[in-house]
């Protein structure tokens, strides 16, 4: 298993809406990774739905899509 975190999360809210985070990683001088975690405003019915706008907008690819 991959120690690399997925650049787009998709969480179910208290609401039972699906939302996107982007999160992207970047290293400091040390190797140390930082993570920059953004939340998309847009709400969702669906995850697949979420994952559409991800591609459309992101160009997310099959594999970098996490629900944890």
């Amino acid at each position: 298993m991959s120690d690399k975190l997925r650049p787009f999360l998709i969480q179910k809210d208290d609401a039972g809406s699906f939302r996107l985070t982007i999160r992207e990683t970047h290293y400091n001088s040390q190797g140390y990774p930082i993570v920059k975690s953004t939340l998309h405003e847009e709400l969702f019915k669906t995850a697949n739905a979420a994952k559409l706008f991800a591609r459309e907008n992101f160009r997310a690819q099959n594999g970098e899509f996490a629900t944890k």
